[in-house]
């Protein structure tokens, strides 16, 4: 059994292109924290990038507890770390995610295998990812055209950021600009009361809607299966899905759809479980990122891999940030090719 040496906390902020905007929050940069564990001279990586809109714990108690980590892990080994480390780190998910992360980052590096296989055996090499197209009112022709140029399927918009009518215009105008194999995945953020989300889907007949997220403001599961026996796409719960994993039962949700966030969930074991009971009710899954680093992109793309969803997933954000920590895994021909080398693939900058 690998027993951790060391474990390095280095602090980071990275700029974002344009500011990320959606009904609930903005933000222009990530800032977060770069985890090292050192195990039997393996080096393992973990990113703690914390975003409470999204349903994390704040920056300031996600360092206070890799810092009461830091002085605990030491001499502790893996295999009983992983087991049992879910009471002490409930209430900081990121912090959680990361150090999974960093730990089976060692642990299948000295497997010699991809993080994905060592997740599941049938795990695929190639994912889809939908194009992240930002706010529907500040999509441009040449963005259009780039996106279609690098091959996606679905383009995500944020939608419910103006008055539904100026929107249903705007997708009406951008459906006509689509290829006929081109998707738009829509995401309100609960922007909108019953009403107001009866009405949006009501006139999003016709439309390449490829699925809606969080249309409701207070959502319910009663509610959300109102909506979606009216829309002819799946509705999704994304954020909405809070407190609720612990007793998930996904085919009691009101939707078709869940979307995974493992930063926010907890970890890379407890998202893979709740995709495949998903799954397994007949629920689609996607798994996305919260547009972290590249140390924290690779093993979400690496369990992206491993749910076997062939839907297109929410990973390709690394074109948001000006700069990285490291190289991230980037989507070609709308989808990311992930490598054979051991571990999670992320691998710092010098």
């Amino acid at each position: 059994m690998a027993v951790i040496e060391r474990l390095l906390i280095a602090p980071y902020e990275l700029r974002l292109r344009r500011a990320w905007g959606s009904a609930r929050d903005t933000f222009d940069r990530r800032s977060g924290f770069l985890l090292r564990i050192i195990a039997d001279g393996v080096c393992g990586f973990g990113d703690c990038a914390p975003l409470p809109g999204a349903g994390t714990e704040t920056r300031e108690a996600a360092h206070e507890r890799l810092l009461s980590l830091q002085s605990r892990l030491p001499g502790t080994k893996i295999e009983h770390l992983l087991a049992g480390f879910d009471d002490v780190l409930e209430a900081t998910p990121a912090t959680r995610f990361a150090l999974e992360c960093a730990l089976l980052d060692v642990v299948s590096q000295s497997a010699l295998v991809p993080l994905r296989q060592h997740l599941s055996a049938t795990a695929k090499d190639r994912i889809p990812v939908n194009a992240i197209a930002g706010p529907l009112g500040s999509l441009t022709p040449v963005d259009l055209q780039g996106y279609q140029a690098r091959g996606f399927k679905v383009l995500k918009l944020k939608v419910g950021l103006d008055r539904p009518d100026v929107e249903l215009d705007q997708l009406a105008l951008l459906a006509r600009q689509l290829p006929p194999d081109v998707g738009l995945r829509l995401d309100a953020n609960g922007a909108w009361g019953l009403d107001e989300a009866e009405r949006v889907i009501a006139s999003l007949a016709g439309l390449p809607i490829e699925s809606l997220e969080e249309p409701l403001r207070d959502p319910t599961t009663e509610l959300l299966a109102r909506l979606q026996s009216i829309a002819h796409f799946p509705l999704a719960r994304d954020e909405s899905l809070r407190g609720l994993v612990a007793s998930l039962d996904p085919a009691m949700l009101g939707v078709r759809r869940l979307v995974l966030k493992p930063a926010v969930i907890g970890g890379l074991t407890r998202t893979l479980a709740l995709a495949h009971a998903a799954m397994a009710a007949g629920v689609e899954v996607v798994v996305t990122s919260v547009v972290e680093s590249a140390a924290g992109l690779w093993p979400t793309a690496q369990l992206a891999a491993a749910t076997g969803s062939t839907i297109a997933h929410g990973l390709a954000t690394a074109d948001w940030l000006l700069v990285d920590l490291g190289t991230a895994p980037m989507a070609q021909q709308g989808c990311i090719e992930l490598p054979g080398s051991p571990g999670s693939g992320f691998r710092p900058h010098a």
